[in-house]
């Protein structure tokens, strides 16, 4: 049986980091981040994109990516974009932890948001599923994204920039992989600096 090790809200993890002194992370990935997928003999794969491709690779009854090309390396761009968004919110996140805070890099940090935001807004449109006519890849970066904000964020006005990107998330957010995964806010005991 597979085992991930994850932590809500996290997108990365939602898409397939605790901050704790007691976490078992470091055992399983070196770089000790969130998510972690451990495999049935004890190994592990770690970092969202790679455990996407590993568990695409292995299991590939129901595959995320299209065998269209296009498609495909379409999806892969916009897991590119979501990852993107995904270190500058985080970034964000623990900035506001700090007892001194940069307006210029908290800016900075802001652009990138929008911009992925407002590209993920074009690639959605007002289509049910970013790629074709199925749910994969692209969705599940995209409304993990979108949910990640919701809960971090909510200041962050992307549902009204962004009409169709909010109806195509809360479409999302009705499915049951969805639904099951729903982020939820998580208490940082350990000091950021």
């Amino acid at each position: 049986m597979l085992q991930l090790i994850s932590a809500t809200p996290s997108p990365y993890a939602r898409k397939v980091l605790p901050w704790d002194n007691t976490t078992k992370t470091p055992l399983h990935n070196p770089l000790e981040k969130l998510p972690v997928l451990i495999l049935e003999d004890g190994t592990s794969v770690y970092e969202s994109h790679y455990i996407l491709e590993f568990i695409e690779a292995k299991f590939p009854g129901t595959p995320m990516l299209s065998q269209d090309i296009d498609e495909k390396l379409l999806a892969k761009k916009i897991e590119v974009v979501v990852d993107g968004v995904c270190d500058a919110l985080v970034m964000l996140f623990f900035e506001k932890q700090r007892d001194s805070e940069s307006a210029e890099w908290k800016a900075r940090q802001m652009r990138k948001v929008d911009g992925g935001f407002k590209a993920l807004a074009e690639w959605v449109g007002d289509k049910t599923f970013i790629i074709g006519d199925r749910f994969g890849l692209a969705d599940v970066a995209t409304g993990s994204v979108c949910g990640y904000v919701d809960v971090r964020f909510a200041e962050y006005p992307w549902r009204t920039r962004y009409p169709s990107l909010a109806k195509y998330a809360d479409q999302l957010n009705q499915r049951q992989s969805f639904k099951d995964t729903v982020p939820v806010a998580q208490k940082i005991l350990d000091k950021i600096v």
